[in-house]
């Protein structure tokens, strides 16, 4: 039941991550159902760049390089750096999590952010479908990696969808009453 995945999805971090791997067919099935997100004016902001087996790697050396830029030495920690890379190495796949801005600007920014949003979790939630695991991060150097991440003119970097098999029962959410943040009119 549908309100039985929302209930039940959660962060699930690399570290929870079991060693088995993760199809091309499991990711393809994930992105469609971020496809279908709702989207004002049908611009389908949304897109995604997926590092797998050896271009992990590749990923885990553009964080290095765009966490030293950013990094002043003072602050600079090899423990942190080492932490980092550990995400992307335990996972199956890293999904980069992509916002195309309509070049005609017909909605605000926000809404295609948004939209965005909506097809992470529609990703998210296909996750709990399969089994599988995942959390969205986003880390404060993420805007030094544009060229390595190829972006188009106007696309931007929102983030990491770390992904992996996972085999645990995921913990009970906790959320406060609803009427808590409703009022009614």
């Amino acid at each position: 039941m549908l309100s039985d995945h929302i209930k039940n999805r959660r962060s699930v971090f690399p570290n929870q991550f079991s060693e088995k791997p993760v199809s091309v067919e499991a990711i393809k099935t994930l992105l469609e159902a971020a496809n279908w997100a709702p989207t004002h004016r049908k611009t389908q902001p949304w897109r995604f760049k997926v590092f797998r087996e050896e271009s992990l790697d590749l990923l885990a050396d553009y964080v290095t390089k765009a966490y030293t830029k950013v990094t002043p030495e003072a602050k600079f920690s090899a423990f942190k750096l080492k932490k980092t890379l550990e995400k992307v190495t335990s996972s199956a796949a890293v999904i980069v999590i992509c916002m195309q801005r309509d070049p005609k600007e017909s909605v605000p920014e926000w809404e295609e952010i948004a939209a965005t949003a909506m097809a992470v979790q529609n990703l998210w939630l296909m996750t709990a479908e399969l089994g599988l695991g995942g959390y969205w991060s986003t880390p404060g150097y993420i805007s030094e990696m544009h060229s390595d991440l190829k972006l188009a003119d106007g696309e931007r970097c929102l983030g990491f969808f770390y992904l992996g098999a996972f085999e645990d029962e995921p913990l009970p959410g906790e959320r406060d009453d609803i009427e808590e943040k409703v009022t009614w009119f």
